[in-house]
């Protein structure tokens, strides 16, 4: 019996050590197989142009295979559903803008997981506003002309997005909210398809990412009129924003998230997050995001975590108050 009994513990501990998700071992082998980076929008957006990047200096970095994955659909939802049911082992990323995430938790009723509780931030990547943009055939200059124009035809302009209850769609909808101007929203599957639109004239007007819009604007094929922020933004210092064209206290951001499954092992996360980090502090990368007009943000994963619940909890009275619903 007594050979027994120093049996026994030595069992249980052996198959509870077999049941701890990641040893020490483990994340210092981490990654040793390709990693999949979930975009939850269609090609061409900021979400994907930024993702693409990311996932290059990763495979660099570790040298593995980090490969992007578009999954379009139900505003972002459906990409970050798949991830938050994903094995939580490090191997399944998801790439969001924290607005979109953060909406959509109110936004829709029947949501497969839990936006607070089943998925974990990394580290939130930059942080870009965004950007009212119109077809240069619409006589305005500035916002305020614009909102004239609205008011003058209710309901006569659409105004295009990257899907119901993304960053850019609830933004605009805040605006008309707080202007008293009424549009028709088109929602697409994602900011490049909507871009395409609206460049050919079948959409007069538009709320986007600097990343993704910036391209179109100094190009001459799209017009700015504002931007989101309280503050100018220094890849515009020519375009107020849209507090100092007369809409006081309206001030919309949020970064991009690197965010993976609830249960990833905390070791994994923070190796992330270095390299993360690392990335982001490299000169050719923070070079090409400032000439997009986005700033480096790259915080700890409580610190992030913090930020997104936080969003959660104040988009969650904006919706409600406008009554909006994605099925």
């Amino acid at each position: 019996m007594a050979g027994l009994r120093a049996i026994v513990p030595t069992a249980i501990l052996f198959a509870c050590a077999s049941l701890t998700p990641a040893s020490s071992q483990d994340v210092s082998a981490y990654p040793d197989k390709p990693v999949r980076l979930v975009i939850p929008l269609a090609p061409g957006g900021p979400s994907d142009i930024l993702g693409r990047s990311v996932a290059h200096k990763l495979g660099e970095m570790f040298g593995q295979a980090f490969y992007a994955e578009n999954r379009p659909g139900a505003g972002g939802s459906l990409g970050a559903s798949a991830v938050a049911r994903a094995d939580p082992d490090g191997y399944t990323m998801l790439l969001i803008g924290q607005s979109t995430y953060t909406i959509n938790a109110s936004l829709y009723a029947n949501l497969p997981f839990d936006p607070r509780k089943d998925m974990t931030v990394v580290t939130a990547l930059a942080e870009a506003p965004q950007m009212i943009v119109v077809h240069p055939s619409l006589p305005v200059k500035n916002l305020q002309e614009f909102i004239a124009y609205a008011k003058e035809r209710p309901g006569k302009l659409s105004f295009a997005s990257g899907g119901i209850g993304t960053g850019p769609h609830l933004s605009m909808e805040l605006l008309m909210d707080m202007t008293g101007i009424k549009m028709v929203h088109v929602p697409y599957k994602g900011t490049g398809p909507a871009l395409n639109d609206i460049v050919a004239g079948r959409v007069e007007a538009m709320m986007v990412n600097l990343i993704a819009g910036m391209p179109m604007v100094k190009s001459g094929r799209l017009r700015v009129l504002a931007v989101s922020r309280a503050k100018r933004s220094p890849a515009l210092p020519d375009v107020p924003s849209i507090a100092e064209q007369g809409v006081a206290g309206y001030d919309i951001g949020g970064p991009h998230l690197i965010m993976v499954p609830a249960l990833t092992p905390r070791p994994i996360v923070d190796k992330l997050n270095v390299a993360l980090t690392r990335i982001l502090d490299m000169p050719d990368v923070r070079e090409k995001l400032a000439f997009e007009g986005a700033e480096v943000v790259g915080n700890s994963p409580d610190d992030a975590q913090a930020r997104m619940l936080a969003d959660i909890e104040r988009w969650a009275p904006v919706i409600k108050r406008l009554n909006l619903r994605a099925n």
